[in-house]
């Protein structure tokens, strides 16, 4: 196929569009169900380039979860604790601890269960059944990936009253060294962004402590390629083989900061014994039971807790979560990697961080100001690298 007709583009105002190769050549995707839009394979080819380079990088299995171009999260198959299964709703899932990919997957879902909601789904491996099974569940658009098991493939075009998008991408397709794109009729031609980033990316540390350990250094991995392919400006915090916060598409950097650290903030809450033991009716659904944990854990918590409500959500009335026991519980957590797509230009974006546990650090560098925030980082004994990569994405 060298051209794929769509409904319309961006949005439905926006005919013709279409999809094409302009060296004349056959994409290297190939439709195996469903009716894809433009928005749906923007998401899947910068998903694809994501995993894609995140396998390469790490060796893992990987998994994205996309919504307007942008990932709410990208993780590695590194199996899953029960206390994970269970706030990612995949704790009846037979079989996952022996599928690294469907591991991928539950954690790139689970990360930002709100953001992921209608998302386009990225794998660098063979969708199997078991992964099928997590998705087949889950309120998602579509999947790309490099193939499929038989199982899968019953499974996923059931989905969506058999609607569902599920792709099929060519693994070994390299694209010209060039890109180019229009604005206002007008073309840009640029090289495309082929920087490899692996662990020598990660050496040039800047702060007095240099201890950095593997597992650090995979995180680390993990959040700059997801920055790669994530709108700019952009910073992302990781842990335990997962981007666990995306700050996405903000003028202000300390303003993705704030987002991501706030996002990150939510993913270890979601881990407090209070929000493990909501008592949620069996009746409720899982966009719902998403949507009552994100209010639980707000400044507004009686919109689903309050005497008048509660009795629509839980079998029985939750304790609320105070400030304090926040605070003592996000106080204890440590070891969170942070990437930022180009360089901090105040310590205050350090500050933050250090609220949300983050012990590594890496960004370009460069700003007048990096002996500030190479001091501050000092102040909290994090370990800063200086990369000299800026991950800008538009």
């Amino acid at each position: 196929m060298k051209e794929l007709e769509l409904k319309y583009g961006c949005n439905p105002n926006q005919k013709p569009a279409k999809i094409y190769m302009a060296n004349g050549g056959e994409l290297p995707i190939k439709i195996i169900n469903g009716r894809p839009g433009f928005i749906n394979l923007m998401d899947a080819l910068n998903s694809w380039q994501l995993v894609k380079e995140l396998k390469a990088a790490t060796g893992m299995a990987s998994a994205s979860s996309f919504k307007h171009v942008s990932p709410t999260s990208a993780a590695v198959g590194k199996k899953l604790s029960n206390t994970l299964k269970k706030i990612y709703f995949v704790d009846d899932i037979i079989g996952i601890d022996d599928s690294p990919i469907a591991c991928a997957y539950a954690r790139a879902r689970g990360t930002d269960r709100m953001s992921s909601y209608g998302d386009f789904i990225a794998l660098s491996d063979i969708c199997d059944e078991t992964t099928a099974n997590i998705i087949k569940r889950e309120v998602s658009d579509g999947i790309i990936a490099p193939g499929f098991t038989e199982e899968a493939l019953k499974i996923l075009t059931q989905k969506k009253k058999g609607s569902y998008v599920v792709l099929q991408m060519d693994e070994n397709y390299i694209p010209e060294l060039t890109e180019t794109k229009q604005i206002f009729g007008i073309s840009f031609a640029q090289a495309r962004n082929n920087i490899k980033l692996d662990d020598s990316v990660l050496t040039n540390i800047v702060s007095k402590n240099k201890n950095l350990p593997d597992s650090a250094k995979t995180d680390l991995l993990i959040a700059l390629i997801t920055l790669k392919y994530t709108q700019s400006n952009s910073v992302c915090f990781a842990k335990d083989g997962q981007a666990i916060g995306v700050g996405a598409g903000q003028q202000s950097r300390i303003h993705c900061t704030r987002l991501a650290g706030n996002k990150a903030d939510l993913w270890h809450l979601r881990q407090h014994k209070k929000v493990m033991e909501l008592n949620f009716l069996p009746s409720l659904g899982r966009a719902d039971r998403d949507n009552c944990i994100d209010i639980f854990l707000s400044n507004c918590p009686e919109d689903v807790i309050g005497q008048d409500v509660w009795q629509n959500y839980f079998a029985s009335k939750p304790q609320p979560l105070t400030e304090n026991e926040k605070s003592e519980f996000l106080n204890k957590i440590s070891d969170v990697s942070l990437a930022s797509d180009a360089f901090f230009p105040f310590g205050d974006n350090i500050e933050r961080a250090k609220k949300s546990g983050v012990s590594y650090v890496v960004e370009p560098g460069g700003s007048i100001r990096d002996d500030n925030v190479i001091e501050v980082s000092d102040k909290y004994n994090m370990v800063l690298i200086f990369n000299g990569i800026r991950l800008f994405h538009h």
